[in-house]
């Protein structure tokens, strides 16, 4: 957690410097095009930086979630909204769930770029049923990553950590991951 929180601040300048520099006129676009790959990085070091703090706080007994009610198809849409447009194909119908918002959305983000990273997927569906999340397809190489068993994805392995902690499950049946966030 101390490593999380002492990384803020220099990635903090990184991404405030990269973001001025991408709106400065007059920049060739080689220069502009470098400095945007920066910005993009220095975001996506941010998101695992959040990961790593929100993992080492649950495994240290020392997670205090902040729960407030959401629809579950709302946050499967929100969650898709996190990765590239069209990787996440979400329908369903919601119900309200009572969780930490926004690790939750985090965690159904990382368990869909999971299974399509490691799936060697296009695309995911994420089908919404009341409180139940099914993730499809899951193959069987990414299953036990999906599932943390496997520890070569770190969203992966941390939002099965957050999941367990509000009193969710998560299990492969078949080629789908079906998940609740929160206990029944």
């Amino acid at each position: 957690m101390l490593a999380c929180h002492d990384m803020r601040t220099p990635l903090a300048t990184v991404h405030g410097f990269a973001q001025t520099l991408v709106r400065m006129e007059g920049m060739d676009e080689q220069l502009t095009r470098y400095l945007g790959m920066i910005d993009a990085a220095s975001e996506q070091i941010a998101e695992l930086i959040d990961e790593l703090s929100l993992g080492a706080r649950i495994e240290a007994g020392r997670y205090d979630p902040v729960r407030r009610e959401v629809d579950t198809l709302e946050l499967a849409r929100k969650a898709a909204a996190r990765l590239e447009d069209g990787r996440v194909a979400v329908s369903g119908e919601g119900a309200p769930a009572t969780i930490d918002v926004e690790a939750s959305e985090r965690a159904v983000a990382s368990l869909a770029q999971c299974a399509l990273r490691h799936g060697g997927l296009e695309q995911v569906e994420l089908v919404v049923g009341g409180p139940e999340l099914e993730l499809a397809p899951i193959t069987p190489a990414s299953a036990p990553v999906v599932l943390g068993d496997d520890l070569r994805d770190l969203g992966a392995a941390v939002a099965v950590t957050l999941v367990r902690e509000q009193g969710g499950t998560l299990v492969v049946e078949g080629d789908r991951l079906r998940f609740r966030l929160t206990g029944p």
